[in-house]
């Protein structure tokens, strides 16, 4: 009789083991669950805050680079003008002389 009832408690012992281990595991992959999911909403954070660094870099280079072209365009288009006003009096003079003869 005795060890029927240390066989009984020996089970109710190694059921609550059991049902510790068992919560124990639960918890830990609750944690770790928790731990993945905190890695998951920075690296996210971290990626957007690297996208918007990013974007601001090329929109200031983009910036830069326009400026760049419309004052070469603006170069370029003085030149022009420069260069065709000092053609204009010569092909003035042209159209003149051959109108006189």
């Amino acid at each position: 009789m005795e060890l029927i009832k240390q066989i009984k408690q020996a089970e109710t012992q190694a059921q609550e083991i059991i049902d510790r281990a068992k919560a124990e595991a639960i918890k830990g992959a609750e944690q770790a669950r928790q731990k993945r999911q905190q890695a998951i909403a920075q690296a996210e954070t971290d990626r957007r805050r690297a996208v918007a660094s990013a974007l601001e870099r090329a929109k200031a280079e983009g910036q830069k680079q326009l400026e760049a072209l419309k004052a070469d365009a603006e170069g370029n288009r003085r030149k022009l003008r420069d260069d065709t006003q000092k053609k204009m009096a010569g092909a003035v003079e042209k159209v003149l002389n051959y109108l006189k003869g």
